[in-house]
């Protein structure tokens, strides 16, 4: 199932690709996404202990919203996160395929969606009932700046998103 629309909203492409969303915005919702994952990655750890490539794509993420590592570095370094999902428990695997939408939040500003998506799946395998709880913990963290264009994002796209975001 796709968690990016066919057609884009302006507001989640970069000035520089004809959209509207600037570089500091661009950056806070890579954050809000890294925060997202991160609330969740105890559960692929600890079912991979010895597997840093989540953790360690994460790492990459900030090192592209500080400007270390270009859209590139960052965009490719997605595939490392989803390899490790590869075979695992759906808590787990659920963990790691956030951390890799989390990191192609550089490449793609949507992938937003998809890194709190795969959190709330990877928090609801783990407990049925924590949909609501990972949800509203979510938004909670979410910057001023973005909120309201996260929060239209959700009701938008929430369908294609296994209906995570629905209240």
């Amino acid at each position: 199932m796709p968690i990016l629309p066919k057609v884009r909203d302006p507001r989640l492409i970069t000035v520089r690709r004809g959209g509207s969303l600037t570089d500091a915005d661009h950056h806070l919702l890579a954050e809000w996404a890294i925060r997202c994952t991160e609330h969740v990655l105890h559960l692929f750890e600890a079912e991979a202990p010895d597997d840093p490539r989540p953790r360690a794509v994460l790492d990459v993420a900030r090192a592209w919203i500080r400007g270390e590592v270009p859209m590139k570095t960052a965009h490719n370094a997605a595939f490392d996160a989803n390899s490790a999902a590869k075979g695992l428990p759906d808590p787990a695997r659920f963990a790691a395929l956030s951390a890799g939408q989390a990191v192609a939040v550089a490449h793609v500003a949507a992938h937003d969606l998809g890194a709190a998506a795969y959190a709330i799946r990877a928090a609801m395998a783990a407990s049925p009932d924590a949909r609501l709880r990972e949800r509203d913990w979510q938004r909670s963290i979410l910057p001023a700046p973005v909120r309201e264009l996260v929060l239209d994002d959700q009701r938008a796209r929430s369908p294609i998103c296994w209906n995570v975001f629905d209240d």
